[in-house]
């Protein structure tokens, strides 16, 4: 599929001719070639011209350059190696190039000393300032890998199979298999769309083609769906209505087109998007689950590399708005492409400009459609292995409802050319860690518990802080998931506090404790709600549950009972004047249960220790008695609990 991948690369062809007649006439012809992409069928010309002594810039650069077009990096690798060793003014470009391959065969070191060279020459480029910027980043992507497996799809072929998408259960793909029009580029077929249904064993062993009205003689790859499956847009050449149409160097581009699903469940009606052009490719696209905005790739002016990610708006009849380029702090000066945008807004795409493994690298952008729209700063972060390898690693799709992913890769151990791999999203869960401070001395506190609990109160995990006041807790958060974290320590009063987790599966969260020394005195009769500065417990109208913010004070009185084993307490519960006085008395009655109950229950205190009663709108703290107008709030004060020692 090396169209797919470089087809937005158009090589400088000038060749100096040397020799004598006859080797002029072998390299005008094999030059024709090259300009038709026909790598395949010019390597070997290019070869044998080179082991004659015609080892030019000019043939070094393109039989490097027809090896690196289509992956095959060690002997890429070896004549780029000659190039630049024999050339010192060769273009820059060059120097790039031979340091992605030689990542390819994992040289990282010796690739950094190619890509400090060309940083020299290209300070002031996009992918110069990448690499300057992140010297470490290999230590970066191990940091950020994942222990899962990736499983060859039994439907690849020895040809190129690659681009997945799911479809009402179906998997979707596109496919060099077959007995077609062979593609010069790579000597494959012309590829087309197949499908294939998931077996009860769970994977996918056969495919057939899609129907006929989508495909063509030509390429075609790459499909997105409306939210409904009732629209289809998919990549194909530019070959619309039987005519095949190319730009002014005779190159047939990309373009994206739409289909409808007609009324025998079959793709039809296919049009050619507005912004298509002969002179610019456009490629890949992805839907966002709203449907929205469409993103894709593409060369067409105002493009910063080879090819950039841009994002048009999906209008409500259909129509889509102008592109816009999603600018230079996604975008390099090499390839930008396949993006996908999940069900969260996250970004994914792949990249050859950026610091990675080698080849093109899948990268993404958490909540990129939420930071995008509000010009917020964007991290951009390369997912790391198994996803990616030191070859082309794209075509990145996942469904975050099933919990599984594809991934597009022609990495070592594959069957063929481009293979897909399945995997199952890991359980998106965070590390937690944070220090145990002095609040008034900020000072650290060690040996302190930590515990930390779910948003009902139930306890997950705990720890004690160590000598500096560290803790930590591995693995231990759901993503996108509310927790209490408590803190304490003896003389010290307790810290608790309510906190969410992202949605990012490879984060770690910080969150710090702030302790007040105890200087509370409990004597008989002291109401626990004064001395230790409770927010009331509040009940929301007419009912009695334990709202969320009024778990945070209950746990501070679970904490003075532990503290204190032989403290007893009575707890008074009001209402507000609404309603009759009798339903009140017993609406105060259920809330008082509700209240011990909850300590009882999640404080492991034994009921013995526990009086109370329901006094119902008898002991309002201000005017609001019957008849008198008062707001929400003034009516809540009345709704509260008081916790009165009765025994120490």
């Amino acid at each position: 599929m090396k169209i797919t991948k470089n087809i937005f690369t158009i090589i400088a062809l000038s060749i100096v001719l040397v020799g004598n007649a006859q080797s002029n006439r072998t390299i005008k012809k094999v030059t024709k070639e090259y300009e038709k992409f026909s790598y395949v069928k010019t390597t070997d010309v290019l070869l044998d011209i080179a082991e004659k002594g015609y080892e030019s810039k000019d043939i070094l650069q393109k039989l490097g350059n027809s090896y690196y077009f289509n992956n095959e990096m060690e002997d890429a690798v070896k004549w780029y190696s000659k190039l630049l060793n024999n050339y010192n003014d060769t273009e820059a470009e060059y120097l790039f190039r031979y340091a992605q391959a030689l990542k390819s065969l994992k040289k990282y070191d010796e690739a950094d000393e190619w890509m400090q060279k060309f940083v020299e020459l290209r300070g002031n480029e996009r992918r110069s300032e990448i690499f300057n910027n992140q010297k470490n980043y290999l230590a970066d992507i191990d940091r950020l890998s994942e222990d899962f497996q990736l499983t060859n799809l039994p439907i690849n072929t020895e040809v190129s199979d690659f681009g997945s998408n799911q479809y009402n259960g179906q998997l979707i793909f596109a496919s060099s298999r077959g007995n077609g029009k062979k593609y010069k580029w790579n000597n494959q077929p012309y590829l087309n769309l197949y499908t294939s249904n998931k077996e009860e064993n769970g994977t996918y062993v056969t495919a057939k083609l899609l129907n006929n009205s989508v495909n063509t003689k030509y390429h075609e790859s790459s499909v997105a769906f409306m939210p409904k499956n009732d629209v289809m847009y998919f990549t194909r050449n530019n070959f619309f209505k039987h005519k095949l149409k190319r730009d002014e160097e005779g190159v047939n581009r990309l373009q994206i087109y739409r289909s409808k699903l007609n009324s025998n469940n079959k793709w039809d009606d296919i049009e050619s998007i507005h912004f298509n052009s002969k002179e610019y490719s456009v490629a890949h696209p992805t839907i966002n689950r709203f449907g929205t905005k469409m993103y894709f790739a593409s060369d067409m002016p105002g493009t910063v590399g080879n090819s950039d990610l841009y994002m048009v708006d999906i209008n409500e009849d259909g129509t889509l708005g102008t592109p816009v380029n999603l600018g230079v702090h996604i975008n390099t000066e090499s390839h930008e492409t396949f993006p996908f945008i999940n069900a969260n807004g996250d970004l994914y795409f792949s990249s050859n400009g950026r610091n990675g493994l080698g080849g093109l690298d899948v990268y993404m952008v958490r909540d990129f459609e939420e930071k995008y729209t509000k010009k917020m700063p964007l991290t951009i972060e390369n997912v790391g292995k198994p996803i990616n390898s030191p070859m082309d690693d794209f075509g990145y799709y996942e469904n975050l409802y099933t919990q599984e992913g594809f991934i597009t890769s022609n990495r070592e151990g594959g069957k063929g050319d481009d293979d897909i791999y399945s995997f199952t999203i890991p359980n998106c869960v965070q590390n937690l860690s944070g220090v145990v401070y002095d609040k008034k001395t900020n000072n650290i506190l060690p040996n302190a518990k930590v515990i930390l609990l779910n948003k009902s109160g139930d306890k997950i995990s705990e720890t004690i802080a160590n000598d500096k006041g560290f803790y930590e807790f591995d693995d231990a958060l759901k993503c996108n998931s509310e927790f209490l974290l408590r803190a304490s320590k003896e003389k010290y009063q307790d810290n608790e506090q309510r906190f969410t987790s992202t949605n990012n599966r490879k984060a770690s969260i910080e969150v710090d404790a702030y302790l007040d020394i105890d200087e509370v005195s409990i004597t008989q009769g002291t109401n626990l709600r004064e001395a230790l500065s409770l927010n009331p417990i509040y009940f929301d109208l007419d009912k009695h549950y334990i709202r969320k913010d009024a778990e945070i004070e209950l746990q501070k009185v679970i904490s003075v009972m532990q503290k204190f084993p032989n403290l007893k307490i009575d707890v008074r519960s009001h209402t507000d004047s609404r309603a009759t006085k009798a339903y009140n008395n017993k609406l105060s009655e259920r809330r008082n249960k509700s209240t011990i109950q909850y300590i009882i229950e999640k404080g492991n205190i034994t009921p013995e220790r526990l009086t109370g009663k329901g006094y119902g709108e008898s002991q309002l703290v201000n005017k609001c008695s019957d008849g008198v107008p008062c707001t929400e709030a003034e009516h809540q004060l009345n709704r509260r609990s008081d916790f009165i020692v009765i025994e120490q």
